[in-house]
């Protein structure tokens, strides 16, 4: 994951990706500040940074916390104390996106044997989809999770009005006195699906076949954040947008190979093997977890 930081800066500022477009391309996105005058606008650099910087201090985090850092955590699981995993926000991340993993792979195995084909949005511009791939994590996350899930989370369990308490759910829903959990199942379940579906109903989306993969990754994220907050969640999807793809155009860009080929290249397909391999082990964990709760019962 660390290595994607690096990789993904040299593409947006080194690389060729973008033919004719440069990373000095105007971003339209805050268009409306240029009626309070003085304002030049900005570049998709200048927002490709300030993304690139957050995401790097998240996974800083993730790393250190929020109670043991991620060596001390992974050392113990290596010894055999699954129980441990909690303590980090990246164990938590690696597991839950591997476990994505696994079952999008299912999905789309089973898709194909129906023919339901899974397509991506038409993109004229591989630097404009990587830019775009970069920033929708920030943008999903603040809707789908802190609006949709977080908001409902707090009028529903908070005992007090505490701005504190409200900036704490938001960070980690877990800190809410929350006894009986079914409504906040079901609201991330409901949640899940409209994410699912905001992938495939607009003209520029992705085709019907995405509907399912997208609606369990909205699913699982959600969960993720209802359990171990925005730090953890946050960076699945990140994962799922700019690590995979970073290493796809990088393998595009030195191949100099279209990047759905580069998808092929052994170097992506090793990665998705370990990758499928930790979310089989990381479905095994929790099949032990689970049946030692059940006997503690």
């Amino acid at each position: 994951m660390a290595f994607s930081f690096p990789i993904g800066a040299y593409l947006f500022f080194n690389s060729q990706i973008g033919d004719d477009i440069s990373y000095g391309y105007p971003w339209s996105g805050f268009e409306f500040i240029k009626h309070f005058g003085g304002f030049e606008g900005f570049e998709i650099a200048d927002v490709f940074i300030v993304a690139w910087v957050f995401f790097l201090v998240i996974f800083t985090i993730s790393v250190l916390g929020p109670k043991k850092n991620f060596l001390k955590v992974l050392s113990k699981i290596m010894a055999g104390s699954y129980g441990a995993q909690n303590g980090n926000y990246l164990v938590q991340t690696v597991k839950w996106f591997s476990i994505l993993i696994v079952l999008s792979e299912i999905t789309d195995i089973v898709q194909q044997e129906f023919g339901i084909k899974t397509a991506p949005p038409p993109f004229e511009n591989d630097l404009l989809q990587f830019f775009g791939i970069t920033i929708s994590p920030i943008l999903e996350e603040t809707a789908f999770r802190l609006i949709l899930i977080g908001i409902p989370l707090f009028l529903w369990y908070s005992k007090k009005g505490s701005v504190g308490l409200f900036f704490k759910s938001l960070w980690n829903p877990s800190s809410l006195p929350i006894e009986d959990s079914k409504k906040a199942i079901i609201l991330v379940v409901i949640v899940g699906v409209f994410f699912g579906l905001s992938h495939i109903i607009s003209d520029q989306s992705w085709s019907n076949g995405k509907f399912v993969q997208a609606a369990i990754s909205g699913i699982i994220i959600g969960w993720v954040y209802y359990k171990y907050g925005f730090v953890a969640s946050i960076l699945i999807h990140w994962a799922t947008n700019y690590l995979i793809y970073s290493y796809g155009y990088f393998v595009s860009s030195i191949n100099e190979i279209p990047v759905a080929t580069a998808f092929s290249h052994s170097l992506l397909e090793t990665i998705e093997i370990l990758f499928v391999i930790t979310g089989l082990m990381s479905i095994f964990m929790l099949l032990i977890d689970y049946r030692q709760k059940k006997l503690e019962v």
